[in-house]
């Protein structure tokens, strides 16, 4: 009886080992998204703002990459303001500090006839936005969200 009773205590204690080390495991490594958010119209901006960092605060190695177009690019224009008068380069430069990006599709900006110079600093530019959504999907294994 003893030495069964050594037994199942050793197979016991390797067991809570084994279990606990996968537990923590499965806490402490959150796998971060790679997300592509999509904006094509600037008044439910703020709402697609919040999502974004609702998003970073349960994930915060979420690589995120909001990609603008047509009337979608208005938020990101210097001096833009939200319908209740904020302005959102505060917002866009606190996502920018958790690691976002925020792209301007180019095509966008010859058709309205805008230039780079009417956007924040925080903005970076790509040929086409619906082109660049494409490739983060396609080359780059991004989710796509449409808030």
């Amino acid at each position: 009886m003893n030495w069964m009773t050594s037994g199942m205590t050793a197979v016991m204690v390797a067991s809570v080992l084994i279990l606990g080390g996968c537990a923590t495991d499965l806490t402490s490594s959150v796998h971060p998204d790679k997300v592509v958010y999509h904006i094509n119209d600037s008044t439910n901006a703020m709402a697609a703002l919040r999502n974004v960092g609702n998003h970073l605060d349960v994930n915060p190695q979420a690589q995120i990459v909001v990609v603008t177009h047509a009337l979608g690019v208005d938020f990101l224009m210097d001096g833009a303001r939200d319908k209740n008068g904020n302005p959102y380069n505060v917002t866009v430069e606190a996502l920018v500090e958790r690691g976002v990006t925020f792209d301007v599709c180019e095509i966008t900006l010859k058709s309205r006839k805008l230039e780079r110079k009417q956007f924040i600093a925080e903005s970076r530019f790509v040929p086409s936005g619906v082109a660049e959504i494409g490739k983060l999907q396609a080359r780059g294994g991004f989710a796509y969200i449409k808030p």
